[in-house]
């Protein structure tokens, strides 16, 4: 069965933004829950309780269930590789010790971090990517988080293509699972990051459904996405433009993923994600929007 959750990052939690204006996680929690979702993803280390048995209660107290954590590592640095399989071990530890046994951890490249990619978001071109002796190393450090977090919490990892990294488009996903082992590193299907990469969830979910252990809707509005590319914004610039706005306002063929995953028998998690920055519009209403669009779609 399909489950519906929401995510911090919908409440101005990003990773790469300071938490200091945004929302209290205890006012998130709340929100998730009254506009009708069941589970959460912890959003960025410290902006929820790190201690497990508080973060167990706090969540379990809702009726949610924590369900995922993003771990952002620069991959293609081969010295960052120690540091984020900690990064990312910690974070399973807290996930499991605070009772959310089948979490997932989220693994992306640090977005945003890499100038170029930063800039070319959107519109990436194959002179921008990473070459083979880099793709190694990448897909190496990966596999070693993945490896590191099942072996010592026991937890499943999930790669999350994102626009701003180096992992953002059809080709560049593609790439990444054909040099990663698909019994430790899944895939994170987000809907609106393949759109504004050029791509297409439903084609990624036809090649990888084998991957697909988690998924995040996500939709792109079309004239903004339009409006990013041609004035060459960065990704940055993009998403405080809105670009990732309510659920069938943009591009993203809802519908027809539900029905792929339905004939898939996809039986995970569902995360809501409408990245906005602290002070940008109701995160509540259009939370509670999306979850009804999503009724109205039968999920």
């Amino acid at each position: 069965m399909i489950r519906i959750a929401n995510a911090p990052c919908s409440w101005g939690v990003l990773e790469f933004e300071s938490t200091a204006n945004s929302a209290s996680f205890d006012r998130v929690l709340d929100e998730i829950r009254d506009t009708g979702y069941a589970g959460t993803e912890l959003g960025d280390w410290g902006f929820m309780p790190t201690d497990p048995a508080r973060l167990g209660q706090e969540v379990a107290s809702r009726d949610l269930q924590l369900i995922a954590a993003f771990v952002p590592v620069a991959l293609a640095d081969p010295a960052a590789h120690a540091a984020g399989i900690a990064t990312a071990v910690r974070t399973a530890r807290l996930l499991r010790e605070a009772g959310a046994a089948d979490a997932m951890i989220v693994l992306s490249d640090d977005n945003a971090s890499v100038p170029e990619r930063e800039h070319h978001a959107g519109r990436i071109t194959e002179a921008l990517g990473l070459s083979d002796q880099q793709w190694a190393v990448f897909a190496a450090g990966a596999d070693q988080v993945a490896r590191a977090v099942r072996d010592q919490t026991g937890l499943r990892t999930v790669f999350h293509p994102h626009c701003g990294g180096y992992v953002e488009t059809e080709a560049e996903i593609d790439a990444l699972l054909s040099r990663t082992n698909p019994t430790t590193l899944g895939l994170c299907l987000d809907t609106g990051h393949l759109v504004y990469a050029g791509g297409d969830a439903l084609s990624v979910l036809a090649r990888h459904a084998s991957r697909v252990w988690h998924v995040h809707f996500k939709d792109c509005h079309p004239q903004i996405a339009a409006a990013a590319r041609a004035n060459e914004l960065g990704y940055l610039a993009a998403v405080r433009s809105k670009l990732f706005c309510e659920l069938g306002a943009g591009a993203v063929d809802f519908a027809g993923v539900l029905v792929a995953l339905h004939a898939l028998r996809y039986d995970g998690w569902i995360v809501v994600e409408q990245d906005v920055f602290p002070g940008q519009g109701s995160p509540a209403e259009s939370a509670r929007r999306n979850r009804m669009f999503l009724e109205a779609l039968g999920a």
